[in-house]
């Protein structure tokens, strides 16, 4: 597999266009001929050529003093032999390539292979020697090489030369005349041989221009199918059985990082908790439909994945295509449904259920002022006054979020805000400064967000942490961390406590609306939090603290994108 095209993402507003290296159309038939197979028969006649001299030499050293071969003429037989020994080496070694018309290669092999075997019946005394044969296999070479009557064309040149040495034998005495008949007849066979190559001449060249257009549509359907897989706007990666990536393309390679997740490298490298996941995905039941429980934080620390595993091929093991799922893309969705359904139901809410609610509550208030009650009935009024207080929560929660503004960013540094919210939130609180500590992990970040509402998300994170906070741990301090994720540069600002921390079974639902594990929670302030920052670009994320405890950090945008956001 290639590395990806381009790691510049697709301009949607523009037509897809195929990339520049796609292989040329078919070439014809007869071209495509010319370029494989007829080099292949070349490359079979030249072994033929380089074989039968050294044959026929040693033939007739050892046949000597009557030798069976080259008896009319010794020493012109081995002069040719090394003659045509030389030039087949010459046309096998350094010919390929430089004809530039497959007729002309035919044509001069055929004159070659003609003019060198006649020679030597000549020089054994004309046809009655039997050498004759051996024109047999150049011309079905040469023949399966020629296309149309240029087949009976070389049939034609080897019977001239034989009928010519034929001549020339018996005008030196070598030969009797009544070997014209011999000659002829070998003749005939040398035609017979040339019009059975020339049906299997056509036939072979129909599949040689078969397979290469087929070769050259699976060329262009690999490329374009790589083009298609770089361009999907899904992110996907192919894991061979040995952990390494065997194919990824440019969504799934922002995501894992573009320098390390190439073709060839290790996913415990790249991703060790995507190979932990890829593992245990492998090693469950094949009888139990498999899961694709688990996620992980993509390489910019701003995005949530989730991996989709399915096997490639039914070996094991498998190679496996890995789907990673930006879980945010499909939050947002999923949000803004339920924020357009809150929204329009926020107004029927207000009407219909406060006054109620309120009602109630003065209700009760007033009953509880009754001297008359005793202490069941006075605790009863005080459960209607702490779920009516509980309800009117969630409806000015429901109420906010509906009538939430745009936000207006704003450039803050984080050093400065975050001294000015703790004197602020110890005071509310009445907590000593003590229980909520600053450790800056640089001198200072600047962030751009809504001031106001980076504001609220911090003051419900440390909120929660003071509400859930351990009782033997009560004290242990609140930290407010701020600095920027390495590799990548963006800030960020995170609520760390030693609190009784959140069930891994529940880690990937509290940001959901009404999810709350407490006994008096509304569970809209952890997605109003994500809600607001996702609104100004950051991330809310949440992690387990090494010791016990939870993590949640805001993650900002990207320094080099607020010059776009402010345009």
């Amino acid at each position: 597999m290639s590395t990806p095209l381009s790691s510049a993402p697709p301009d949607p507003s523009q037509p897809p266009t195929l990339p520049p290296s796609l292989p040329p159309p078919p070439m014809p038939a007869s071209s495509a001929y010319g370029s494989d197979l007829a080099w292949r028969v070349v490359g079979l006649a030249n072994l033929y050529r380089l074989l039968l001299p050294p044959v026929l030499f040693v033939l007739l050293i050892v046949t000597r003093p009557t030798p069976t071969v080259g008896a009319s003429n010794p020493k012109l037989f081995i002069f040719i032999c090394v003659l045509y020994w030389a030039l087949g080496a010459f046309m096998a070694f350094g010919g390929k390539g430089r004809w530039r018309s497959p007729h002309t290669l035919v044509l001069l092999h055929t004159l070659l292979d003609t003019a060198a075997i006649s020679s030597l019946l000549y020089c054994s005394g004309g046809v009655s020697s039997g050498l004759g044969i051996l024109l047999v296999i150049p011309v079905g070479a040469m023949a399966l090489l020629a296309e149309g009557r240029a087949t009976l064309g070389v049939a034609a040149l080897a019977a001239l030369g034989l009928l010519l040495q034929q001549i020339l034998a018996v005008i030196a005495g070598y030969a009797q005349t009544y070997d014209y008949s011999l000659a002829g007849m070998l003749g005939a066979v040398v035609f017979l041989v040339a019009l059975m190559a020339w049906p299997v001449s056509n036939r072979l060249r129909e599949s040689e221009a078969l397979v290469r257009r087929q070769e050259l549509d699976l060329a262009n359907l690999a490329q374009l199918s790589q083009y298609i897989v770089q361009r999907l706007r899904e992110s996907i990666l192919v894991v061979d059985p040995s952990g390494r990536i065997r194919l990824i393309n440019e969504s799934a390679a922002r995501m894992l990082g573009d320098n390390v997740a190439v073709p060839g490298a290790l996913l415990g490298e790249v991703a060790p908790r995507l190979l932990y996941l890829l593992s245990t995905w492998r090693q469950e039941d094949t009888l139990i439909p498999r899961s694709d429980a688990g996620t992980l934080v993509a390489v910019d620390g701003a995005r949530v994945i989730r991996p989709h595993f399915a096997p490639l091929g039914s070996v094991d093991p498998a190679p496996v295509i890995v789907f990673l799922e930006d879980t945010g893309d499909l939050a947002a969705k999923v949000q803004q449904t339920k924020l357009a359904a809150l929204g329009r139901l926020s107004a029927s809410i207000a009407h219909e259920i406060r006054n109620p609610v309120g009602a109630m509550s003065h209700a009760a208030q007033l009953l509880a002022e009754s001297p008359t009650l005793s202490a069941a009935d006075r605790r009863l009024t005080e459960i209607m006054q702490d779920h009516s207080v509980r309800v009117s929560a969630i409806i000015d929660n429901i109420l906010q979020l509906s009538r939430r503004e745009a936000p207006r960013p704003e450039k803050l540094q984080l050093a400065a805000w975050t001294r000015r919210f703790r004197e602020e939130f110890c005071d509310t609180l009445q907590l000593p400064r003590q229980r909520l500590i600053i450790d800056p992990l640089s001198d200072d970040v600047a962030v751009r967000i809504d001031g106001s509402q980076l504001h609220q998300i911090v003051w419900n994170l440390c909120q929660n942490s003071v509400t859930h906070a351990l009782p033997l741990a009560g004290a242990a301090p609140i930290e407010l961390r701020f600095g920027r994720l390495a590799g990548v540069g963006r800030p960020y600002l995170q609520v760390a406590d030693r609190g009784r921390g959140i069930a891994q079974t529940d880690a990937e639902r509290i940001f959901e609306p009404f999810f709350t594990r407490a006994e008096h929670g509304t569970g809209l302030g952890l997605f109003l939090a994500r809600e607001l920052g996702q609104a100004n670009g950051a991330t809310l994320l949440y992690e387990a603290r090494d010791g016990g405890g939870s993590v949640f950090r805001i993650v900002f945008s990207d320094p080099s994108r607020w010059s776009e956001q402010q345009s």
